[in-house]
């Protein structure tokens, strides 16, 4: 009986919120969900996972046997609708599902739940740019996560920035913070010349460019970077383009303004949302990786870029400047003639190019899904322990 009460104690009930697990819409949130719930549901087939969905699923979500689907009403996308999902819905669906332990890749929890949770707060860039958000969604965020922060039990984040940020602002016991570097997908690696000719052929009629990727937010910079690139276009006397990957969801009346100012403003080219084979062929066909991020608790991008065997040329803020390391040109985000004199450097530099490409290969290596996985698994296993639940 003792024997057999230890075994089924090992068999945790794991719920997971899946809400931005989206058919053809992953995004930020979704694509970590994507990436480490994967791998973690796969490689720990004797434990069960219950997915929280605040609408239809789609099967591929469903990575593995052991992966139970719910969908909680209602779908949750408003400030209002967030606090009925996670303090009604999901409390509720905890208790029903008899659930260990309850996991938030996006860091919202329930407040008036019992059961042990770990949020995942990848940056709390709300704190100190709150006006970049809706007023409302500035008021929820500011009200409630830190009180999200202090009623984990264990908090994710994503880079030693992020966790310092946490301990200060919230003054959370850094003993209770895990830092999980974010990875980026094994899709990405280095193009072929011919494929590079192709890609360019079809997006710049055989120009070069520089590259851009990210939602297009006020903190990723956009006007600056429009500024930064027109700048460098009257210096250069080169035909570069700037090719821009990301939703326009959050274009502002600044950088509608700067891009209409711009004398090269018919070079810069905006694509929207591409796949992520498109993506890859983007990257690698690309001169550089321009991120002017202003504030950023990882920056994934400059990943996807290294792994593409593209020079990147980023600001030096929050945690970018950890995550380049070694392996980029680093500029103040909020001065435009320095990232202009960082695409002249790059372009004028004999070897420069060569030397970025070989750097960031190598510096891509430390981050990967697999690492990021590992290291969460490693945080379920430290609450559940302390929980006596292993």
């Amino acid at each position: 009986m003792c024997a057999i009460y230890f075994i089924a104690r090992y068999i945790l009930k794991i719920a997971v919120n899946t809400r931005f697990l989206l058919k053809n819409k992953l995004e930020g949130f979704g694509w970590f969900t994507f990436e480490v719930f994967q791998r973690i549901a796969k490689q720990h087939p004797e434990h069960e996972f219950i997915f929280f969905f605040d609408r239809p699923y789609d099967q591929q979500f469903v990575f593995a046997p052991n992966v139970k689907p719910v969908v909680l009403f209602p779908q949750a996308r408003h400030p209002f609708l967030f606090y009925w999902w996670f303090e009604f819905s999901v409390t509720q669906a905890l208790k029903k599902h008899k659930a260990d332990l309850f996991i938030s890749p996006d860091g919202y929890l329930s407040l008036r739940t019992k059961t042990p949770q770990i949020a995942v707060i990848h940056d709390l860039n709300f704190e100190h740019y709150p006006k970049d958000v809706s007023w409302l969604v500035s008021k929820y965020y500011r009200r409630f996560f830190p009180r999200f922060a202090q009623k984990a039990e264990r908090i994710i984040t994503v880079s030693e920035y992020s966790k310092h940020d946490i301990v200060m602002l919230y003054g959370v016991d850094s003993a209770k913070i895990d830092v999980a570097y974010n990875g980026a997908s094994e899709s990405f690696s280095p193009i072929t010349n011919s494929e590079k000719n192709s890609f360019k052929q079809a997006q710049t009629k055989g120009k070069n460019y520089f590259i851009f990727v990210g939602a297009l937010h006020p903190r990723k910079n956009i006007a600056r970077l429009l500024l930064a690139f027109d700048a460098f276009k009257k210096n250069a006397g080169t035909e570069h383009q700037l090719l821009i990957v990301g939703s326009r969801y959050n274009w502002t009346t600044e950088m509608e303004n700067t891009y209409q100012g711009m004398q090269y403003k018919n070079e810069v080219i905006f694509c929207g949302h591409l796949t992520q084979d498109q993506l890859r062929h983007a990257y690698g066909a690309a001169e550089a990786l321009l991120f002017p991020s202003y504030f950023e608790g990882f920056g994934i991008p400059l990943v996807e870029a290294m792994r593409s065997g593209t020079p990147v040329i980023s600001s030096n803020a929050t945690a970018l400047k950890e995550v380049a390391g070694d392996a980029a040109l680093l500029f103040d985000p909020m001065k435009t003639g320095q990232l202009t004199e960082c695409m002249l450097t790059l372009m004028n530099t004999p070897g420069k190019k060569e030397e970025l490409i070989e750097r960031g290969l190598e510096r891509a290596k430390l981050f990967t899904w697999d690492n990021t996985a590992h290291k969460i698994w490693e945080s379920v296993l430290k609450l559940a322990h302390a929980k006596g639940l292993s």
